[in-house]
């Protein structure tokens, strides 16, 4: 594993170390089918962006900034877990092109609130309705309860010491939008 990124050498190590506990042969079929689904469910936001000179990073950023209006840059960068850098690159790109507005918090001036235009709203919304849309025909043809399943399950893929973070902050944007 000398040639592999120091990166991913880590876990890489730690999923072949004889510690680590067995768990059949890889699931190469579900992998590919997370890639294939990964890539169909951001092919229509990502062919929507395109002409604007966007990508994948721009609806990260325009999805939590629309679902959490008022966040702190801070916030956003431990969502997305991008360097700073990144992040302010697309954010300046978001920004100049009229989809999220930057301002400085009230309390503390060098804070940056995120907030999405009525034209990020509307390309957010756009979004998620294109997306619900391919997850409801998914759901539909897994049959009765598929939902429920679906969520227990992309719940468990995230990092157990995340998913209370995650889940905290799905239900904060639930009750916002309900308020």
């Amino acid at each position: 594993m000398a040639d592999i990124n120091p990166l991913i050498a880590p876990p890489l190590a730690e999923a072949h170390s004889p510690a680590a506990p067995a768990e059949g042969p890889p699931m190469v079929d579900l992998i590919e089918l997370f890639f294939f689904a990964y890539r169909d469910f951001v092919a229509d936001p990502d062919e929507a962006l395109a002409p604007l000179g966007f990508g994948r990073a721009h609806h990260r950023v325009l999805h939590f900034v629309n679902r959490h209006p008022g966040m702190r840059v801070t916030d956003l960068l431990d969502i997305l877990r991008i360097t700073k850098q990144s992040l302010g690159r697309v954010l300046r790109e978001l920004v100049d092109e009229g989809f999220v507005d930057s301002r400085a918090g009230a309390s503390d001036r060098r804070q940056r609130l995120l907030y999405p235009t009525p034209k990020g709203e509307a390309l957010a919304r756009a979004f998620m309705a294109v997306q619900s849309r391919r997850i409801h025909k998914a759901l539909q043809a897994c049959g009765p309860g598929s939902r429920e399943t679906v969520r227990r399950f992309l719940v468990a893929m995230i990092d157990p010491e995340d998913r209370a973070e995650v889940e905290n902050l799905i239900q904060k944007a639930e009750r916002g939008r309900s308020a």
